[in-house]
């Protein structure tokens, strides 16, 4: 049941939904309880979500009644689009949730299932898997738990047996919640993928200028997120809906303001890398690109066409996008508590910076809290028709304004030079990166064979290879017993066991050498007989002759020997020569460098292990002044 609902997450969206963890069984009092600590969440942490910008769709809560296996709850789906910073805000908001909510344990996932398991996939058990792995990994009480396999289970090794219910699965979590607590290596993976908040959403967010009609500076005071849905009509846009934007009914370029605009970094990266020249008859003409305010009329004419293509979508305003919702007494309870927590920061009430606020609030308000669950939501265009009907223009209050626009913020991070995206991976790996005379200065190639023999040296399984810096830091053993034994239970010990063709072929090969007295006197007790020593002995003498054969062959040639010191006496010999031990440290090296030299600078296999086990091998100095000479 679960995997079905699944596979109906659409692409890019991410659900969460919060149960009440001491009894998930249906009835009135789960129900009151569940929309009781909705309202609460709302109002706990309505300055925080009031500020923020949404890519696609803002995080909301709904009661959900019991469907199937899955109990009542509350919770909801945010598609995030091309900002996946929206999914990790959510997760964030989750996890403090569940901190503050001790009687609430919430799941959350994605289009790709379980995304939290993936974010910490190097530290996760052996016995968690995508088949298993259902219904199994909580937030409660602030903390990521995971329901292990029952006692049952793992002594059948049965990794793919079906996961429990959600019932189950909250009953359990309230009964041995700190048995359930994830490792400590899990934990700190995902504090580190949402450490920084709530500060980081400051950071996300990019100021610019823009050239805007004075209608949509007027809508944008009332509902600054609208910028997300401009900015995603104009970014999807198709010839049909630039039909629209031939003849601007809704937002004419006759009376235009400059006008300070706040994006998200993603918002504005996608305003920014798209080329777009606008159709003659729109009335939108563009400054030379030398003119020093160009890149603002390039925006405000882009903005501008998303919001027209917005409004060109809706035939009329829908008769109920009308009425006011800022009224009755869940909203005095919300404006209370956005008060109580100093959400207006001391401004006067009435000043353009509490009303700024306060339109935020309103907006956060209206998208979250006020759509009832069998209501349609309004468009976003039915929004934007409905705020130029009820919001007054003031004209020349906006161009005072732009006379003292605060300066627009620094867009300088749209360019990632090769150096910086080498840094990000490092820094995502938690790899500190030296400085480059470091680099020169103390980098051993010691390192490199140190580092493929321990990676060599690593026990894997079907499912792929293990890095030497995995959670498994085990020694590597070897029980020469124990392997013997269980290649005699796979072939069979015993003489009788094998079919007539291996009995043929064992015939003919003791009769090829009957010659040998060896191998003719020897019975099989005898062989078992036969000391450790004695058979490595045989094997090596068996390696040397095939080392002489290959010594004057090119292959034996295209290795490099260890330095032997001359040992002088009649016995030395060209033959003693030819048999130097390789030197495989110097030949896996001398290997390595070659494939690495042969990528010629770009990701390979060579780079990609070695970086996998954190050596980092320096450029090819001479490919680099080759390259700048011409030459290759």
């Amino acid at each position: 049941m679960e995997g079905l609902w699944r596979a109906e997450v659409p692409e890019d969206t991410v659900r969460y939904r919060l149960f009440a963890a001491a009894g998930a069984g249906a009835g009135a009092g789960v129900e009151a309880l569940l929309r009781r600590c909705a309202e609460a969440i709302v109002v706990r942490f309505a300055p925080l979500l009031s500020a923020y910008i949404w890519q696609r769709q803002p995080f909301r809560l709904r009661y959900v009644p019991a469907r199937g296996e899955t109990p009542a709850h509350i919770g909801g789906t945010t598609q995030f689009g091309d900002n996946v910073e929206d999914e990790w805000f959510i997760v964030y908001l989750i996890q403090e949730i569940t901190r503050e909510f001790p009687e609430l344990a919430a799941r959350i996932d994605d289009n790709d299932g379980e995304f939290l398991l993936i974010e910490a996939a190097d530290f996760l058990p052996k016995w968690l898997n995508p088949e298993n792995s259902d219904n199994r990994v909580f937030f409660y009480k602030g903390e990521l738990h995971i329901i292990p396999l029952s006692d049952t289970q793992e002594q059948d090794c049965d990794l793919s047996d079906a996961s429990p219910t959600i019932s189950e699965a909250l009953t359990l979590l309230s009964r041995r919640s700190e048995e359930f607590l994830a490792a400590e290596p899990i934990r700190t993976a995902l504090h580190k993928r949402v450490s920084g908040y709530p500060e980081k959403i400051q950071a996300s967010f990019h100021r610019a200028h823009c050239y805007l009609p004075a209608g949509i500076v007027a809508v944008l005071r009332q509902r600054p997120s609208l910028v997300a849905a401009a900015v995603q009509a104009f970014y999807l846009r198709d010839p049909v809906d630039l039909r629209a934007c031939r003849c601007f009914r809704t937002f004419p370029p006759e009376q235009c303001v400059m006008a300070s605009v706040t994006f998200t970094k993603c918002l504005y990266a996608q305003l920014m890398q798209q080329k777009f020249v606008p159709d003659r008859r729109s009335g939108y003409v563009l400054p030379l690109p030398s003119h020093p305010q160009y890149k603002a009329y390039e925006l405000g004419m882009k903005l501008a066409h998303g919001f027209e293509i917005l409004c060109s979508k809706c035939s009329k305003v829908h008769p109920d996008a009308k009425r006011s919702v800022l009224s009755g007494p869940l909203w005095e309870r919300f404006l209370s508590s956005l008060k109580e927590k100093q959400y207006f920061k001391g401004e006067m009430e009435g000043s353009s910076k509490y009303l700024e606020r306060l339109h935020m609030a309103e907006d956060y308000f209206q998208q979250s809290v006020t759509i009832p669950e069998s209501s349609i939501e309004v468009s976003p265009g039915e929004e934007v028709l409905t705020l130029l009907q009820t919001t007054t223009i003031d004209l020349k209050e906006f161009e005072r304004e732009a006379a003292c626009l605060p300066p627009e913020d620094d867009d300088s991070w749209l360019e990632i030079t090769p150096d910086d995206l080498d840094q990000m991976l490092k820094d995502a790996r938690n790899e500190p990166r030296p400085s480059s005379n470091e680099e020169e200065q103390n980098y051993d190639l010691e390192a490199v064979a140190e580092s493929m023999k321990a990676f060599v040296s690593k026990v894997s399984t079907h499912e792929g290879a293990e890095m030497p810096w995995s959670s498994d830091e085990s020694h590597v053993t070897f029980d020469v017993d124990s392997f013997t034994k269980a290649l005699d239970r796979i072939l069979g010990a015993d003489s009788e066991e094998l079919d007539s063709d291996d009995l043929d072929e064992e015939q003919e090969f003791d009769s090829s050498d009957e010659d040998d007295e060896d191998s003719v006197t020897e019975n099989q007790s005898q062989d078992q007989e036969v000391s450790p020593d004695d058979l490595i002995g045989s094997l090596k003498s068996y390696m040397d002759e095939m080392d002489r054969e290959l010594a004057h062959t090119n292959v034996g040639k295209s290795f490099s020997t260890q330095k032997k010191a001359a040992s002088p006496g009649p016995d030395s010999g060209a033959e003693d020569t030819e048999l130097t031990p390789v030197d495989v440290d110097m030949n896996l090296v001398t290997n390595l460098l070659e494939s690495y030299s042969a990528q010629s600078g770009l990701a390979g296999p060579t780079s990609n292990i070695l970086q996998s086990m954190g050596v980092f091998l320096p450029e090819n100095a001479d490919r680099i002044c080759s390259n700048k000479g011409g030459k290759e």
